[in-house]
């Protein structure tokens, strides 16, 4: 009976799921359904029939001076001249959308009350944004940077916002400081620039006299700053929040979001490629993964600690400089959170959407972070001073409970409140919600001290924690960061920063200092004088979050083709990819059909060669037919997509004569092997992430990809396997893919 109630609480849980929705609908009109014979009105509501011509003084075959009193014409530039409101002035470009979270039980009770992290018959609302932190909203997608990850969580005792970022960490200590940085990040102010980086003197000053920002800046130099998705990123709360038991208990509490298709980045060159190719590329890759299915999960994790166990490190709990690492205090994942429904209008939902570190509910609460502290000010002003002081009345901010107080006025009030407006008051109406009633009760915290403006002594050790996460980085991603550092220097022209830069650097690891400071021209620097602890931390490469088991799930995947192409196999392939929620796209010669090998059926290409790049693809196949073969091996930006692709270190696929174009584009790297043309097998030849065999037997394909792994013969099974590793950087490593120019 148990179960049965369970499942019947967590199936109206479920349909609670789309009360944000409902609630949305209230001011969502969709003029093509139950209006198609509406016409034209006034923002006053009187209908009209000219939208395009001014009101004029004039005769029918003249032209003549604009009247004043066309009041649709004024009313029509006028709002056009009001559309726009001030944009953040960080997190500018962003890219939205709604989902559900729940919680598998009720274990986090032993830390909170809230309903929202333990209750398992519920599902809430959500709303995410996620975006970058230095551009304005016409920057692109893929620029280095850290990247914004804030959910609003829409629960029957109040909206919860947990306001993140993709990283754990954040540049300063101290609220105090935080125009400092952003200040020092922006745009220089003589000329306003760059745009959407950091490689800029100003930003590497701060850097190199402020050693509090080191943790952060490695972790933005690593493959973390330019992720391959939205969806496939870590998200993390950065501050340290609390959680209050229904006893009464005080615990510290982090919060993490880690998604299901693992953490995964685009190489450097790609980033700067896609910049300039397709900037929309992450929000569009959001929308695209909703629309075709694939919704983007994450699973929800909280580190928990006692308040007894606050003292026990050897770094502050409360400084956002510093992580828990993990195998201090784990992990619990508790919940799942996915995304699958698009927004209906970005600027009403992503661009209006605010968020509010100090919106919390009961059972969760706030800590003396000082960066926290601060941040619960300045983002409740920021949103009063972008939206206006009545924001939370936006259909997006709203919460879907009812919201009763004594409240009133302001710009832009949209409601209607009878009665008084003062407590307390003669008909005790609206009185405050007693705690034993759901009503928020501050935790007793006993405090004590004096009035300084002063820091804890564990907030003055800055590199030991970057040391950490350095050593705990793979081989290729102490490459990519060693590569990021150097070219973001390189654009700095004050010899002073980035000479100053290279001492700091020393802090962390000397043979990184030293290969930092031949790429850039900086002195040599002398042995460190701080002492490496050599440590290493779980958890912290991005290759730790390899999915458990291989997936292929919305992975991009570029098929190419020319007249005479074996449309046989490349529609074997094409299903099979779906089958593993992937998406395939044929590109050829021209955008439009390309015939079979028999010249009696074809398929419609979704782009020619020139119209798109092996960068906004995560992995090649080219397809088997002589003809087909012999027309790709002759064009010149077929071969620059494939070297392009295996420069990227992506998986590059092939059957039969299609092998003969990876042949002639991979000519000149050594080590690699491919599959003869001739044989009856469909075993796959595995070398670098190229994946080759003779032929694919077309009852294989169905079956293979339902056999995602290492060990698989089928060449269906060994490509998405390669696909689901995301890159072969054994490529990179040994050098193969600098024998190629791309």
């Amino acid at each position: 009976m148990t179960s049965i109630a369970s499942a019947v609480k967590r199936t109206f849980g479920e349909m609670t799921a789309d009360q944000k929705q409902v609630d949305l609908q209230r001011d969502t009109v969709d003029p093509q359904k139950g209006h198609s014979s509406a016409g034209m009105t006034t923002m006053h509501g009187m209908p009209f029939d000219n939208t395009q011509t001014w009101l004029k003084a004039t005769q029918p075959e003249g032209t003549g001076p604009a009247l004043l009193e066309d009041q649709v014409a004024m009313e029509k530039i006028h709002r056009f001249d009001h559309e726009r409101i001030p944009e953040r002035v960080v997190h500018a470009r962003g890219a939205g959308a709604h989902g559900h979270f729940h919680v598998f039980d009720d274990r986090a009770s032993k830390y909170t009350f809230a309903p929202v992290l333990t209750d398992p018959s519920r599902t809430t609302p959500v709303f995410v944004r996620f975006s970058t932190v230095q551009g304005p909203r016409g920057s692109a997608d893929t620029v280095r940077d850290v990247r914004g990850f804030a959910t609003k969580f829409y629960t029957p005792e109040g909206n919860w916002d947990i306001v993140g970022n993709d990283i754990p960490v954040f540049f300063v200590q101290d609220a105090m400081q935080f125009p400092d940085f952003i200040h020092a990040v922006k745009p220089e102010p003589h000329n306003e620039v760059p745009t959407g980086q950091s490689a800029h003197n100003n930003f590497w000053d701060f850097f190199s006299l402020q050693s509090q920002t080191t943790h952060t800046v490695f972790w933005a130099m690593s493959d973390r700053g330019i992720p391959r998705s939205f969806r496939m990123m870590q998200g993390f709360g950065v501050n340290t929040f609390t959680l209050i038991n229904a006893k009464g208990e005080r615990h510290f509490v982090k919060f993490h979001w880690t998604p299901e298709l693992g953490v995964h980045s685009l190489m450097w060159d790609e980033a700067l490629k896609i910049a300039g190719q397709d900037p929309d590329f992450h929000r569009k890759d959001l929308e695209e993964a909703i629309v075709t299915g694939a919704y983007p999960k994450w699973k929800f994790g909280i580190q928990v600690l006692p308040e007894s166990r606050e003292h026990e490190f050897d770094f502050d709990i409360l400084d956002a400089t510093k992580i828990w690492p993990e195998e201090l205090v784990p992990i619990e994942y508790i919940g799942e959170m996915t995304l699958n429904r698009c927004v209906d209008e970005f600027f009403a939902e992503t661009e209006q959407v605010a968020f509010c570190t100090s919106h919390i509910v009961p059972g969760i609460g706030f800590s003396d972070d000082p960066l926290l502290q601060g941040r619960n000010f300045s983002y409740l002003d920021t949103q009063q001073s972008r939206l206006g002081t009545n924001w939370e009345q936006l259909p997006i901010n709203r919460p879907v409970c009812p919201v009763l107080n004594h409240i009133r006025d302001g710009k832009h009030q949209s409601r209607i409140t009878k009665g008084v407006n003062y407590w307390p008051n003669r008909f005790n109406t609206i009185p405050p919600t007693d705690e034993d009633k759901g009503g928020y009760h501050e935790f007793a915290q006993t405090l004590h001290g004096m009035k300084l403006r002063t820091r804890a002594p564990k907030f003055q050790e800055h590199y030991s924690q970057t040391e950490l996460f350095y050593n705990s980085l793979s081989v290729v991603e102490k490459k990519h960061l060693i590569e990021a550092i150097s070219f973001e220097l390189s654009h700095c022209d004050d010899p002073l920063v980035y000479k100053n830069v290279i001492p700091q650097l020393n802090e962390i690891d000397h043979e990184l200092a030293k290969a930092i400071a031949i790429n850039v021209g900086g002195d040599m620097p002398p042995e460190p004088k701080r002492k490496s602890h050599g440590k290493r931390a779980i958890r912290i490469s991005q290759m730790d979050f390899m999915p458990e088991k291989p997936l292929v799930k919305s992975r991009r995947i570029a098929i190419l083709v020319a007249d005479g192409f074996d449309i046989d196999v490349v529609e074997g392939l094409r299903a099979a990819m779906k089958l593993g929620s992937a998406s395939t796209f044929i590109i050829g010669p021209r955008r439009g059909k390309i015939s079979g090998a028999t010249g009696t059926t074809s398929v419609m290409a979704d782009h020619h060669f020139e119209g798109q790049r092996s960068t906004l693809f995560d992995a090649l196949f080219i397809a088997p037919g002589a003809k087909s073969a012999d027309t790709l091996k002759k064009d010149g930006r077929v071969i620059h997509w494939v070297r392009e692709a295996f420069g990227h270190c992506k998986t590059i696929g092939a059957v039969g004569e299609g092998i003969e174009v990876i042949r002639k584009a991979l000519q000149d790297v050594e080590k690699i092997s491919l599959a003869p043309l001739a044989g009856q097998t469909d075993d796959a030849t595995i070398s670098y992430g190229v994946v080759t065999a003779p032929k694919i037997s077309l009852s294989s394909t169905v079956t293979d990809v339902l056999m995602v792994g290492k060990g698989e013969k089928g060449f269906i099974s060994q490509f998405a396997y390669e696909i689901s590793k995301h890159r072969c950087f054994e490529r990179e490593l040994d050098r193969l893919n600098t024998q190629v120019a791309f």
